[in-house]
């Protein structure tokens, strides 16, 4: 019985293993079979599918549609690439042609979508009237009007049937002769397109190193101006020593007092304003070596109180050669000249002149090197007004030269007292020629004032070298005329600063012209001064930024300078002047 049960409890186990594999088996089988059947099933209905109808949802719709400036545009229907796609798909199955048919509208629609790119750039650089924009305009109408021309749009777009092998190829041939051309146009717009835009940066890079310029223009006003007015170290060097040997030897240059040749009016006077010693030295000497009888010559010397002790130094320890009679002044030795009485020292002690130079605000801030030079300190100097007072500086005199402290004498001046004033106070010579130096560029010709009074065209003359008639100057009134002037201009609107003007105005009718032999002007400015002119001048005038005295002087223009500079002067030689 054990054995039995045994042996049936074994069969058992056969029997039930044995039924579990063949079910496994057959589930597998079963589940192949369904995926077969399925697999059969979809290519059953994807190879069974009417290839017309397919072909009549594939087929893609080309419509115009109008932008805002009226040109033509090209549109896809959203089927269009889904429909190339399951057309080639199925090429060998369909109409092979249809495939060859997708193949010339895609080409020729990326060409009609490049042409209206190259259409619409050309509207951006504003070339509408342009042939090239025509042109673009033409051809994508041409692309368009192919695709939709009725024997082409029923036989190759619309059929439902199979597409004509020739008609293909005409249609073929047509679409290449436009793609050609399209090609040959874009060729030749992208060189003209590439030139707009090289124009275009050509235009930024103008306007930006113009911008560039303006800039440098007026940092090298600035820094021209910075180096014509500051004082070398070589001169601020003679200043000291000259004071430091006033200081050391107080007896040697004690006043003296006025000599009867200063009041002489029979002597040849001229007056220099300066405070610079060596310019002032050149001045006179100069004057004197070219002097036929140096002796019957007197110079006027005034300069500011700081230097008062420097030149009376160099007067006395170089006195001026052949006997010539050197006064040396300060300003403030001139008593009547005091804000009570003079309009520009009252001026100048105003809050409006003071904040105009001192205050750094951005309407002072100046435009141009013309406007920047009216902003000098020099014009806070009574020195620069004092050609107004000769007069009343030197009443007993009838006739006096004004010179410039940046001049050179380099003839015999005594013609000029020879010269018959015709009753005229200024003797100058003019500077106008053509359109520049007239009256209009020194003054405000829009003030009602100025309009009414004076011509804009009449000829500006020079200061430099001027000769004034004291006779007829106090005949005419002409310090109150300038005192008048001034005051109309407190708020600078009849002038900008400076002395040239209020002098045009004052001897607007009373200036003789002089011969231009007798003053050449520009020798700190123009290098184009011919020599032969500055040769026969009487007196050649550095005017401008570049004086004789400095590192920035021109050097053809120099040695006519340095030649009366006293080099052997010994303080001159400690200072290193000229090295």
């Amino acid at each position: 019985m054990a054995s039995g049960g045994l042996r049936i409890g074994r069969t058992t186990s056969t029997t039930t293993g044995s039924g579990g594999l063949k079910n496994l088996f057959t589930y597998r089988i079963f589940i192949s079979a369904m995926f077969t059947l399925l697999f059969i099933a979809t290519l059953s209905v994807l190879f069974t599918s009417n290839p017309s109808t397919v072909s009549s949802q594939t087929t893609t719709t080309i419509s115009t549609t109008t932008t805002n400036g009226g040109d033509p545009v090209i549109s896809k229907s959203n089927s269009q690439f889904q429909s190339y796609v399951h057309r080639s798909f199925l090429a060998l199955k369909s109409d092979p042609l249809k495939t060859r048919l997708d193949l010339i509208q895609k080409q020729a629609n990326d060409h009609i979508a490049l042409v209206n790119a190259y259409a619409a750039y050309a509207r951006k650089l504003k070339l509408e009237n342009s042939k090239q924009l025509r042109v673009f305009e033409d051809l994508i109408r041409n692309f368009i009007d192919l695709t939709s021309r009725p024997a082409y749009k029923s036989a190759l777009f619309e059929t439902k049937g199979s597409i004509e092998e020739d008609l293909l190829r005409q249609f073929e041939k047509e679409v290449k002769d436009r793609v050609k051309t399209a090609r040959q146009l874009i060729s030749e717009a992208k060189e003209s397109f590439d030139n707009q835009l090289k124009i275009q940066k050509l235009k930024d890079t103008i306007f930006a190193v113009n911008e560039q310029l303006t800039k440098a223009k007026k940092q090298g006003a600035f820094s021209s101006l910075i180096a014509a007015k500051s004082i070398p170290k070589s001169l601020h060097c003679l200043a000291m020593r000259l004071v430091g040997e006033r200081i050391a030897h107080p007896e040697k240059y004690m006043d003296q007092g006025g000599k009867p040749e200063f009041e002489d009016p029979n002597l040849y006077h001229y007056a220099i304003f300066s405070d610079n010693v060596i310019a002032a030295s050149v001045v006179v000497n100069s004057a004197v070596k070219n002097a036929l009888e140096p002796w019957k010559h007197v110079f006027h010397v005034v300069t500011d109180r700081m230097n008062l002790a420097a030149m009376q130094v160099w007067f006395i320890m170089r006195p001026a050669g052949g006997g010539a009679h050197v006064e040396v002044k300060a300003v403030e030795d001139y008593t009547f000249l005091n804000a009570s009485y003079v309009p520009v020292l009252r001026q100048l002690e105003s809050a409006n002149l003071l904040k105009f130079y001192f205050e750094n605000r951005a309407e002072n801030a100046t435009k141009d090197a013309n406007n920047l030079k009216f902003r000098n300190p020099k014009y806070l100097s009574m020195l620069n007004h004092l050609r107004f007072y000769l007069p009343e500086m030197y009443p007993k005199l009838h006739k006096i030269l004004f010179l410039d402290d940046d001049v050179v004498v380099q003839k015999d001046l005594t013609g000029l007292w020879k010269i018959d004033m015709d009753g005229k106070v200024n003797g100058a010579v003019e500077t106008c020629f053509g359109s520049f130096h007239r009256y209009a560029q020194y003054m405000n010709f829009s003030h009602p004032l100025i309009k009414a009074k004076f011509n804009p065209k009449a000829c500006a003359w020079a200061y430099g070298m001027n000769f004034f008639d004291l006779d007829a100057w106090r005949k005419e009134k002409s310090t109150e005329q300038y005192h008048y002037w001034q005051t109309q201009n407190e708020n600078r609107t009849l002038w900008k600063l400076g002395t040239l003007p209020p002098g045009l105005i004052t001897y607007y009718s009373t200036t003789k012209p002089l011969d231009k032999s007798w003053h050449v002007l520009g020798l700190g400015y123009n290098p184009s001064i011919s020599m032969d002119e500055i040769n026969n001048a009487a007196v050649i005038h550095y005017n401008g930024n570049m004086k004789p005295w400095l590192d920035i002087a021109m050097n053809q223009f120099r040695p006519l300078w340095t030649k009366y500079v006293d080099y052997e002067m010994e303080f001159v030689q400690m200072c290193n002047f000229g090295l």
